[in-house]
């Protein structure tokens, strides 16, 4: 009995100094679509990169509130481009006008008038209602191209053709995205400089630049 004891004593002595196997699995590689998910976006490294986004010019992954995951980004594309040209121009036209530039003859009515207080006189007599007029149906207009671009006519966002300098003409696609670009920074910088400029304009009541 004793012997018994000691030999099965000694076993589980001896295999606790023994090595236990090691039990090793597979894991399989990441997929492309695995990577992709947990891609981030390189303007803002603490937020996953916006997919839809892939593509367009001047992307550099910037959508933290994700309007292109619910919104077509053809679409947003349009507005970002439409904004900014509008506001290139109207950059041009607020600083001009207070800085002396008219139209001639100009009316009695308007004799005087600063970029901010036109906006009031215009509105009484009647011209800004025009312009509603004629930029409603520049909308009306451009929205059958708009419809037409998110049905897959080929159309490209903000591409109405308008190149009278041929600008673009004998261009590579290099080339043509690089102008893209450009026009894109312009433009976002343009809507915030003329959002800048009104403020500035209200608050000070004086002439370019406005300090």
């Amino acid at each position: 009995m004793k012997s018994a004891i000691l030999l099965l004593a000694s076993l589980v002595t001896t295999s606790a100094f023994m090595s236990t196997p090691t039990v090793t699995s597979k894991v399989p590689p990441l997929s492309a679509s695995s990577l992709s998910a947990v891609e981030k976006s390189p303007s803002l490294p603490f937020l996953p990169y916006p997919q839809n986004l892939k593509g367009y010019a001047g992307d550099v992954g910037f959508d933290p509130l994700g309007f292109s995951s619910w919104i077509p980004m053809d679409y947003l594309r349009e507005a970002e481009l439409k904004h900014g040209r509008i506001c290139m121009l109207a950059w041009l036209g607020f600083v001009s006008v207070d800085m002396g530039a008219h139209i001639y003859p100009l009316p009695e009515a308007y004799k005087g008038l600063t970029s901010v207080t036109a906006h009031d006189a215009l509105v009484e007599n009647g011209a800004m209602g025009q312009i509603l007029l004629f930029i409603g149906l520049a909308e009306m207009v451009s929205w059958i191209a708009i419809s037409q671009m998110l049905q897959g006519s080929g159309r490209k966002a903000g591409d109405f053709g308008l190149d009278p300098l041929n600008i673009l003409k004998g261009k590579s696609e290099e080339e043509i995205t690089r102008m893209q670009v450009r026009e894109l920074k312009n433009g976002r910088l343009a809507m915030l400089a003329f959002s800048g400029v009104v403020t500035q304009a209200v608050l000070t009541n004086g002439p370019f630049p406005y300090v």
